[in-house]
């Protein structure tokens, strides 16, 4: 039948009982489901990760300075990953970059939520923050 009508027999459930085929134009059958791929890629919500970095020894103005950046990327909607940066002999200081860590977490609480505690990985400490849902 396929033949006679100059379209291609498609099989559509493999495991179906019995299979399913259709008769259809593949060259648009993939058309049409590429199009849905993208119509779907599109509508799929983008994970936007924004970098904050302070030292070991930031000053309190400095921290201010970064607090503000840090509760408009957490606004936006973007995720907020904070490091410090440990150089030279400054990772003896890894209490400090802790707990400024642990304080910005509870600076932004009211609009985001710690996803993973602050963890060293070589000479970064990372905390990843994450915006709240919106009502």
């Amino acid at each position: 039948m396929a033949q006679d009508l100059g379209l291609d027999l498609v099989l559509i459930a493999e495991r179906a009982d019995p299979p399913v085929c259709k008769i259809i134009d593949y060259k648009k059958f993939l058309y049409d489901q590429k199009k849905k791929q993208k119509e779907i890629a599109s509508k799929a919500m983008k994970v936007v990760v924004k970098e904050i970095r302070f030292g070991p020894q930031t000053d309190n103005h400095d921290y201010e300075f970064k607090l503000k950046h840090a509760r408009k990327f957490l606004e936006d909607g973007a995720k907020l990953k904070s490091f410090v940066f440990f150089r030279g002999r400054s990772i003896i200081y890894k209490e400090q970059g802790e707990l400024l860590l642990l304080r910005l977490a509870q600076d932004v609480s009211d609009i985001g939520k710690v996803e993973a505690l602050p963890h060293l990985e070589g000479k970064k400490m990372f905390i990843l923050i994450a915006p709240l849902k919106k009502k």
